[in-house]
């Protein structure tokens, strides 16, 4: 269940608690005349099956709400009522299933947002990565692929796609280009800086490393892996399972890729540069890919299920 706080200027009260009476899978409304102060205006509460939200959500909307008053909305973790039980079953579908569009663009445009904590973040797992790629250790790898925060401005460019939201893309581009642009540069400063203290030879990076060669030789299993990690990672956001971004993160080697390459450039090893520059880019490419298709798959399932009859 959603929690909607509202407020609504007074004469529009009376459409809004139309609105949500109407809209199947609504329960435990409460109305506070002029309980607010700023704006003005009277606060509205209801609960509504996740299911449903998104249609309401859309409809006060509508009524211009966001504009002259406010839509605030919370997940309820409990709920102990028989009427929000017979809710969740009068409103289509499952909740698991169902698509918050509005809080999916406003999740996702915070998370492509190029700040200055994205920044440290990004930089700081590929630093990570490129002290695992010269140990050819897996573990560190591994926390550099968590500690990576890529994947929200990955999954901003495939919401604004699907929405038709030019100025996310726009954000949740340049957050990454500049971002993995950023975290190079340093790595490439770090590494010559470790070089000249003895802490990082080219031998390591040349020499065999069975653990993370894997990082600049992309092949088929690259996008494949890709793909399914950004299946998985757009269904997390989509469904509120956020637990699964961890499984995704360290899935995918979009960090390590990015690492490798600056570490190589920094000794001049162009092959090993060029190589993980591909494995980057065609990790990238997949998720993209991938996240896209399965909003636009979960866009239209949504529609057809919500056309048929109850």
């Amino acid at each position: 269940m959603l929690h909607l706080r509202l407020i609504t200027p007074a004469e529009r009260t009376d459409e809004v608690v139309r609105l949500i009476e109407t809209t199947v899978g609504t329960t435990h409304l409460v109305v506070l005349p002029g309980a607010a102060r700023d704006p003005a205006g009277d606060v509205v509460l209801c609960d509504v099956a996740r299911e449903a939200g998104d249609e309401l959500i859309a409809g006060l909307r509508r009524l211009g709400l966001d504009d002259t008053g406010s839509i605030a909305v919370e997940t309820i973790d409990l709920s102990l009522s028989r009427r929000a039980e017979e809710a969740e079953d009068e409103a289509p579908g499952e909740g698991a299933d169902a698509v918050l569009w509005e809080g999916l663009t406003e999740a996702t445009h915070e998370e492509s947002t190029l700040s200055v904590t994205y920044a440290a973040f990004i930089t700081l797992a590929t630093m990570i990565a490129a002290c695992g790629v010269v140990l050819d250790n897996a573990i560190l790898i591994v926390g550099a692929m968590a500690v990576g925060p890529e994947f929200g401005p990955l999954a901003g460019i495939c919401t604004a796609l699907v929405r038709r939201r030019p100025r996310l893309a726009r954000r949740s581009l340049t957050a990454l280009l500049v971002g993995f642009a950023l975290a190079m540069a340093v790595t490439v400063g770090f590494t010559l800086f470790m070089d000249a203290i003895g802490l990082f030879h080219r031998a390591d990076l040349e020499g065999e490393r069975p653990n993370t060669a894997f990082v600049y030789a992309p092949d088929a299993f690259s996008l494949i892996v890709a793909v399914l990690a950004g299946i998985a990672g757009t269904l997390s956001l989509t469904s509120a399972k956020s637990g699964a971004l961890v499984g995704v993160a360290i899935s995918v080697t979009t960090v390590p890729a990015a690492a490798n390459a600056a570490v190589a450039l920094a000794y001049g090893d162009t092959s090993q540069t060029s190589g993980s520059t591909a494995q980057l880019l065609l990790n990238l490419l997949g998720i993209i890919l991938a996240g896209t298709l399965t909003l636009l798959a979960q866009k239209y399932f949504w529609a057809s299920r919500r056309r048929r009859p109850r």
